[in-house]
């Protein structure tokens, strides 16, 4: 297959590149296709007539989507249509990722991809609108859910990942509090790629939930970490009233991959497995 992969240098992006393995890959950051601009992609795809495009790009630094709602937008919703559209002149399959903060996480069960969307934030609703741009423009396209994601190239708009922010603390002998009042499912980036590499050869469309399986609270997170690595932290649990971040997160959004599981294809590590995988192969 001949793939279009836009945010190739991201974590998400870097797995996607390692693991084409024998299809034809065209790679692209930010610098060399700004989604934004549809004069631009329409011309990429137009000359590279991909059977595949795969977009990883997104604003997702959520609490300065708050105040920069126009950029989150432009990237999360508009930038969205905008490939949508070129992969449907095209007749090329999309995929596109969005998050679980679609939801407003008042619930205490895994939320299934029938349940309704309720976004709580700036930047949760820009991704529910991206969504919807696809389904709306192009429905040969897979639209992915996931959640609490990271991966070896770390995540460039955040300045690492959460894992190794963590271990960066550690190591400085900082003082660190986690809220305890959030669960989700922590989610490796090579996991997703191999699992999404899977998916697309199928030709199911739709909507998808693809996170590691298991939950727990962010604190819980950092604790394995901690208990994996051997270090003994200076960790503490706290509320997301403590916290007061600018933007609300949902206490619960943990994902069910339920339209994996009616595939038979729902075999994602538990994401203590995952995290133990990732930290054994980390550049130190």
């Amino acid at each position: 297959m001949r793939i279009l992969l836009i945010g190739a240098n991201g974590q998400l992006g870097s797995d996607l590149v390692k693991i084409s393995g024998k299809h034809e890959l065209l790679a692209r950051t930010h610098q060399d296709l700004d989604i934004v601009r549809f004069p631009l992609v329409q011309e990429q795809v137009r000359r590279i007539q991909p059977e595949i495009i795969i977009n990883t790009a997104a604003f997702h630094k959520v609490d300065l989507c708050e105040t920069e709602v126009l950029s989150a937008f432009e990237v999360n919703a508009y930038g969205v249509r905008n490939l949508a559209l070129a992969a449907r002149e095209m007749d090329s399959v999309l995929v596109h990722f969005s998050t679980d903060y679609v939801f407003e996480g008042t619930g205490s069960r895994p939320y299934t991809e029938d349940d309704l969307p309720n976004p709580v934030n700036a930047y949760g609703i820009s991704k529910l609108a991206g969504e919807k741009f696809v389904r709306y423009l192009w429905p040969k396209s897979f639209v992915i859910r996931t959640c609490g994601l990271y991966g070896h190239a770390g995540s460039s708009g955040k300045g690492g990942n959460f894992v190794e922010m963590m271990l960066k603390k550690a190591l400085h002998g900082d003082s660190i509090r986690v809220v305890n009042d959030q669960r989700l499912t922590p989610t490796s980036t090579r996991e997703l790629a191999r699992k999404v590499m899977e998916l697309i050869p199928t030709r199911y469309y739709g909507l998808y939930h693809i996170t590691g399986s298991g939950e727990c609270s962010w604190y819980e997170f950092a604790q394995a970490i901690f208990e994996l690595e051997g270090i003994g932290a200076d960790l503490s649990p706290t509320t997301a009233r403590e916290f007061n971040a600018a933007a609300q997160r949902p206490a619960y959004s943990v994902l069910q991959n339920a339209r994996l599981q009616e595939l038979g294809m729902d075999d994602l590590k538990d994401w203590k497995q995952a995290l133990k995988e990732y930290l054994a192969n980390r550049t130190r």
